[in-house]
């Protein structure tokens, strides 16, 4: 698997998505109190993100 959305649970209780390339954390989500709202935050990448504008600030 070279890249996939992961859910897992913090301390505080919280679920966070990771976007992992190799086993490799590319980015990770703030926390949300359920996993429906873990869940709604991959469905939102996967649907938003091919479209996204790339803004170089460099």
């Amino acid at each position: 698997m070279a890249h996939h959305f992961e859910i897992s649970k913090d301390k505080a209780g919280e679920y966070r998505v990771k976007f992992k390339y190799n086993s490799e954390t590319m980015f990770s989500t703030e926390g949300y109190s359920s996993k429906a709202g873990a869940q709604n935050a991959i469905d939102s990448f996967k649907k938003n993100g091919p479209n996204a504008e790339v803004v170089d600030n460099s």
